[in-house]
């Protein structure tokens, strides 16, 4: 599968591998509220709120090759982000399932639950 034909969803497995893989990092972003990234969020990712993602997006987001994994709460949020990325010419854009309160349980179960 060329990165062309990435799929809007990334499951928390395939985001572990690549944050491990040298040369293969994205950029990962929360889109929750900024009272929810004070509860927990996963480290070096950054806050672009949904709420503010149209007036934001344009100066966080320049780089169409630029692979970018989105998280929220549960994944929804994220894949509504990452859609609207995908629709601006940002094609590696990807939502990951389960968000951050899936994280929590299957991969970091230090990050507090709300």
């Amino acid at each position: 599968m060329s990165t062309d034909d990435l799929p809007l969803e990334i499951l928390m497995d395939d985001v572990v591998h690549l944050l491990e893989t040298p040369n293969q990092k994205p950029r990962i972003i929360d889109c929750r509220e900024p009272d929810e990234w004070a509860i927990c969020h996963l480290e070096g990712a950054e806050l672009v709120p949904l709420s503010q993602f149209g007036e934001l997006a344009p100066q966080r987001f320049q780089d169409p090759q630029q692979h970018v994994v989105i998280y929220c709460h549960h994944g929804m949020r994220s894949q509504r982000a990452a859609a609207w990325l995908r629709q601006r010419g940002l094609q590696k854009a990807q939502s990951m399932r389960g968000g951050i309160d899936a994280w929590s349980v299957a991969i970091d179960p230090t990050i507090p639950r709300y």
